[in-house]
């Protein structure tokens, strides 16, 4: 799992008009092959009518999956672009969608590449971009003489965030942590409360963070 990663938000879309041609950007976060394919088909029933549905998605840790189409358009002139824009923007697990209707005025390679390429920005912009960070979450058990210390500690901690508080016959207290800044949590903890705690590792998952 990569310690953080950038990726869009599950789904959003915006429009332009260029020489009277009609551009609508669809964008959507996928996390397989499949997902991405059947988002480019839904969209191309949804606009069955346009004179093209052009796509591009990027997949995978480290972008192993990277696929352009030009849906009728001159050869790299709107899926490459497209794909490009992703690439630029450093995101991952992401599709988009460039529906053109045709407004009768020819743009030229150029004006296409451009085109498809401004759409898909307006359209990311549009949605939004997250960071996605790592987490660790760790799991603090303690007597509850010590609860109103490390509550207070822990919301006041600009690196940590508390997450939630069990009340058994201990208070347990979920800490999420960045990845990889688990031993300096421990430390700070152990040093906090003279080592009266007791320290477990919860589940890993990622906290987005808009961008």
């Amino acid at each position: 799992m990569l310690n953080k990663y950038f990726t869009v938000k599950p789904e959003g879309s915006d429009e332009i008009i260029i020489q009277k041609s009609r551009f609508i950007g669809y964008v959507k976060r996928v996390e397989t092959e499949e997902e991405a394919q059947q988002f480019i088909q839904a969209i191309k029933k949804k606009h069955s009518d346009a004179n093209h549905n052009c796509s591009a998605y990027l997949i995978g840790e480290h972008d192993q999956i990277q696929k352009a189409n030009d849906d009728g358009e001159p050869s790299g002139t709107a899926g490459v672009p497209m794909l490009e824009v992703l690439k630029k923007r450093g995101l991952k697990d992401t599709a988009v969608v460039v529906t053109r209707y045709f407004g009768g005025i020819k743009l030229g390679a150029g004006g296409l590449i451009r085109a498809y390429a401004s759409t898909t920005s307006q359209a990311l912009n549009t949605t939004g971009i997250v960071k996605r960070q790592l987490m660790q979450t760790m799991l603090v058990a303690a007597d509850y003489s010590l609860l109103g210390k490390l509550e207070n500690e822990l919301r006041n901690h600009t690196a940590y965030i508390l997450e939630k508080i069990d009340y058994t016959d201990q208070v347990i207290i979920h800490v999420a942590v960045w990845s990889g800044e688990e031993q300096a949590f421990t430390d700070w903890i152990i040093d906090l409360t003279s080592d009266q705690v007791n320290l477990s590792n919860g589940e890993r998952k990622y906290l987005e963070i808009d961008v």
